[in-house]
C-alpha cells in the first residue's frame, strides 16, 4: 500500500466537491449520479440478475427498495411484475428512475431512509450494495431497521447485502487495506479504505488520475457492523434471522466469506 501511495503522490489531486452539485444529495450529487449507470461493475448483467432473481423469489405483493438510488435494482425487478416503490435521498440520482424503459412503474419518495414513511404495508423491505454502512452511527442503523419493520406486513421480509469489512487483511500497526490498483496509460484508478477499528468507522477513497497527471480525490465515510451486530439490530427491530448467504447465489456463509445477504422476519400475525 505504501508503495501504490507513493505513485499517486505526484498527481494534483483535487476536492470531490463539484459546481452544481445540491448539498442536499449527500454524497450522490449530480457529478456521481452522471456516471452511476455506465456500464460495468455493479452494473454488468452478471451481477445485476441474481439480485432481481432472488429479490423476485422472495416478494410475496409490494416491496420497498431503501435507496433506491437510479432504479439499478427496482427497475429490472418491476419489469417482472413485483409493485415496486423506493425511498433515495438523492434528487440527483432518483432523477434517472423514469427515463430508463419500465422506469414509471417504481415510485419514489425522496427522503431519508431512517425515517421518512412511504404508505401502505409491503412483503419485502431490501437495501443492497452496502448501502447500510452509508447510515454512519450504530444508533442511526438500527433506525434503519426499526423503519424496515415499521413498513413490513406480518411476517415480512427485510432483506440486507453488505460486504465484510476487510479487516483481516491488516497486519499490526496498518489501518489501510486497497480493494482497486488499476494503473493504465490513460491514467489510473487507486481504492483503498481506511478502519477505525476502535469506532467502527471507515472511508472509502477515490484517487482517478488522469493522462495529463492531474487528478480527482473522493472520500465516503461509512461504518461497518458484524452479522451478529445487525441480528441484534433486528431484534430490537422485532425482527429475527431468517437466512443469510454468502451471495446472491445462496451459497454458504463461512469464515471466508467477504459480504453476506441476510434476510430477516417480521413475527406472523397471531
Amino acid at each position: 500500500m505504501e508503495r501504490t501511495a507513493a505513485g499517486v503522490a505526484s498527481a494534483t489531486v483535487i476536492s470531490s466537491a463539484t459546481p452544481g452539485d445540491d448539498p442536499a444529495d449527500g454524497w450522490f450529487p449530480e457529478s456521481v449520479a452522471a456516471d452511476y449507470d455506465s456500464p460495468g461493475g455493479a452494473n454488468l448483467p452478471e451481477v445485476v440478475t441474481p439480485a432481481v432473481a432472488v429479490l423476485e423469489d422472495l416478494a410475496d405483493g409490494p416491496v420497498l427498495e431503501f435507496a433506491v438510488g437510479t432504479g439499478r435494482i427496482a427497475v429490472p425487478l418491476a419489469a417482472r411484475g413485483v409493485p415496486v416503490s423506493g425511498i433515495e435521498l438523492s434528487r440527483a440520482m432518483a432523477a434517472r428512475i423514469a427515463d430508463k424503459p419500465g422506469g414509471a412503474a417504481v415510485e419514489v419518495v425522496i427522503g431519508d431512509m431512517t425515517t421518512t414513511r412511504v404508505a401502505g404495508q409491503f412483503s419485502m423491505v431490501y437495501l443492497v450494495f452496502n448501502t447500510i454502512s452509508n447510515v454512519t452511527t450504530q444508533d442511526g442503523q438500527v433506525e434503519v431497521f426499526r423503519n424496515a419493520a415499521a413498513h413490513l406486513r406480518p411476517g415480512g421480509l427485510f432483506l440486507v447485502e453488505v460486504g465484510l469489512p476487510d479487516l483481516r487483511r491488516l497486519p499490526p500497526g496498518q489501518d489501510t487495506a486497497a480493494f482497486t490498483v488499476a494503473p493504465g496509460a490513460a491514467g489510473g484508478y487507486v481504492g483503498f479504505d481506511q478502519y477505525d477499528v476502535v469506532t467502527q468507522q471507515f472511508t472509502s477513497n477515490h484517487v482517478t488520475v488522469s493522462p495529463d497527471g492531474s487528478g480527482r480525490f473522493r472520500r465516503i465515510p461509512f461504518r461497518y457492523a458484524w452479522p451478529a451486530e445487525m441480528d441484534l439490530m433486528a431484534r430490537i427491530a422485532g425482527m429475527s434471522l431468517k437466512s443469510r448467504w454468502s451471495d446472491w447465489d445462496r451459497s454458504e456463509f463461512t469464515a471466508e466469506s467477504t459480504k453476506h445477504v441476510s434476510v430477516w422476519k417480521t413475527a406472523p400475525s397471531n
